[in-house]
């Protein structure tokens, strides 16, 4: 008999493709094309600290994680929305632990880095500068704005693109092993990445849930009808008062411009 108290939950679909090398790593090829500067830092083994800034879904704490895998160092990964000081403390700990015990170095990859204050930024500028810690920050929000001068001064800031029609093909291939026999038609392909918005991992849930779908009906092929049904249009990227806001206001403004209204 099972036990239900030990038995590990399947990881969601996104986890289990999350790549492991830069070769199974999808999209961002004016950074990590050959000869771009990621992958010239990566293959060299030597690592700067760094801001990503892009939407969701494209790629950044996977690129933490490869930063620590290519150089050999230990990821460390908090979040600024739920730490403070303290962690980045502990973090600071451990990394010196880390490097006095093991000689090796850390890198601590700082989700939505742009939550942090001044002060909490503040915390790591000693560390970041004496090498310490490679700093990986990922940002839905505009560094300029969100992150204060001195961090900036001391990483190097890249922009994140959302995933092409392209790109989320090339997951959909790397996914068909994962989902139970099912596969999709053109029309049900299309659809999922219309309501994906360029975001590879909402992409990679809505295809978990329509193939989960169709295998309890019995299909193993799935139409754009099925797919419709089996899930629902998500909301395109926007976020009150932020990025999304004022370039999406800037392109309706820049519509208007020579029409009749």
């Amino acid at each position: 008999m099972t036990d239900l108290f030990t038995t590990k939950p399947k990881p969601p679909l996104a986890e289990l493709l999350r790549p492991k090398t830069l070769d199974e790593f999808v999209g961002q090829r004016h950074l990590l094309g050959p000869g771009k500067p990621l992958r010239l830092a990566f293959e060299a083994g030597k690592l700067h600290s760094f801001i990503l800034w892009g939407p969701p879904g494209v790629g950044k704490t996977t690129l933490g994680r490869l930063a620590a895998s290519a150089t050999d160092s230990r990821f460390i990964a908090i979040s600024a929305v739920l730490a403070g000081v303290k962690d980045i403390r502990q973090a600071i700990d451990e990394a010196q632990a880390e490097l006095d015990n093991h000689g090796r170095s850390t890198v601590l990859f700082v989700d939505e880095i742009h939550r942090f204050n001044k002060a909490q930024q503040d915390a790591l500028l000693p560390h970041v500068e004496s090498g310490l810690l490679t700093l990986v920050g990922g940002t839905t929000e505009h560094p300029g704005l969100a992150v204060n001068s001195a961090l900036l001064s001391r990483a190097q800031v890249y922009t994140l693109e959302p995933l092409s029609s392209d790109e989320l093909n090339q997951r959909y291939e790397r996914a068909l092993p994962h989902l139970q026999g099912v596969t999709l038609d053109a029309d049900a392909l299309d659809l999922l990445k219309g309501f994906a918005d360029g975001d590879g991992r909402r992409f990679l849930n809505l295809l978990e849930q329509v193939t989960n779908a169709a295998s309890g009906a019995g299909k193993v092929v799935v139409d754009g009808e099925f797919a419709r049904l089996s899930t629902s249009p998500s909301l395109r990227r926007f976020d009150k008062g932020g990025d999304e806001f004022y370039w999406q206001l800037s392109a309706f403004h820049k519509s208007l411009r020579g029409s009749d209204c």
